[in-house]
């Protein structure tokens, strides 16, 4: 608003008008309680000689929007690189090995 008051100020009353509106949440607080998904994921990862990041993350994925519809499902990474820029690109490689890091973990819960 602060924003919107100067610019207003600068260049006539109504010239800009600020509207916030939330998009993505923090999910961090919804993983939380459900570190289960983190210590599978990180086990399975370990387990195929992937060494894991384990950072929360905020923005534009479609987890934040699950977890927050119920669903608590954090990401875990493609391997791509430079994203959302014109040398974004993956290898086929790491499609390859998120696979098989999936099916590691499917493995675990149905052995559970």
């Amino acid at each position: 608003q602060l924003i919107e008051k100067l610019l207003n100020e600068k260049y006539g009353e109504g010239t800009v008008r600020v509207t916030l509106k939330d998009q993505y949440k923090n999910m961090v607080e919804l993983i939380k309680p459900c570190m289960h998904l983190i210590d599978n994921a990180t086990d399975a990862m370990k387990d195929l000689g992937v060494a894991p990041i384990i950072e929360p993350i905020r923005g534009g994925t479609d987890g934040a929007t699950l977890s927050y519809m119920g669903l608590p499902c954090p990401n875990l990474g493609t391997g791509g690189h430079a994203f959302h820029g014109e040398f974004e690109h993956i290898a086929v490689e790491s499609m390859d090995i998120c696979t098989e890091i999936i099916i590691e973990i499917l493995k675990r819960y149905a052995n559970q």
